[in-house]
């Protein structure tokens, strides 16, 4: 991806926004690309306002839970359709599948700090922690848990940054390590998936308090709120 990378990465320090530009980490860990072109040269579709941006009424649990200390919590989303053992097409099939999963939080995540008009991708600092339960029916019969998660892990490198990142050379990506995170990987669970990950996030503290004065602390969104984001985007 030499030439796509040649096009986003740039030694020029960028503006990301107010709230990334005034954060307060190191300027050497800055990012030094737009995350949409990462988003785009991966083919990652980030749909619609209508389409991803809902009402919370009737739901059972949140998509995403925004804290004011500037963490954002989300919940985790299923990859793949079978099963894990130790067969390398069944693994490939799970590590196919929890890229799909980071391409699913990828967009929730851009809809939840983007709806209000408050923030965007831009504006992850970094990413905290990841865990992936993997579908291993038979407890410790396989070991594919972390290499499924890997799935994972390196696809939100390559949007955010980090060692594992398509754009990484000798184990460096010259965009940064805002994707990097601690994570579990852990297997034994029954299903009819092949893995479920969830993440969280850190984001500047300034975003968040917009975010909750202007919308509330949870998405989808409470119903009064989802109109009153509506009528604000007109």
């Amino acid at each position: 991806m030499s030439s796509q990378l040649d096009n986003i990465i740039t030694s020029e320090v960028i503006h990301l926004g107010k709230h990334y530009d005034e954060a307060l980490i190191p300027d050497e860990m800055r990012r030094n690309f737009d995350v949409y072109d990462r988003i785009s040269a991966l083919s990652i579709d980030l749909g619609s306002f209508e389409d991803n941006v809902g009402s919370l009424a009737n739901a059972g649990i949140a998509g995403v839970i925004v804290q004011e200390s500037g963490l954002v919590y989300l919940s985790g989303t299923s990859g793949g359709t079978l099963p894990m053992n130790d067969d390398a097409d069944r693994i490939e099939h799970g590590i196919a599948g929890a890229q799909d999963a980071a391409d699913v939080l990828i967009t929730r995540l851009h809809w939840a700090l983007s709806c209000g008009g408050e923030g965007d991708l831009n504006d992850v600092l970094y990413t905290v922690k990841a865990l992936g339960m993997v579908v291993t029916p038979g407890g410790g019969v396989t070991s594919a848990g972390p290499p499924v998660t890997n799935g994972f892990s390196f696809r939100w490198q390559s949007v955010f940054g980090g060692p594992k990142s398509d754009y990484a050379e000798n184990g460096v990506d010259p965009g940064g390590f805002a994707g990097i995170h601690a994570r579990s990987a852990i297997g034994g669970f029954d299903g009819r998936f092949s893995i479920e990950p969830e993440i969280i996030v850190a984001v500047p503290p300034s975003l968040t308090r917009d975010i909750i004065m202007n919308r509330g602390w949870v998405f989808p969104l409470p119903p009064a709120m989802l109109e009153k984001v509506k009528s604000q985007r007109g």
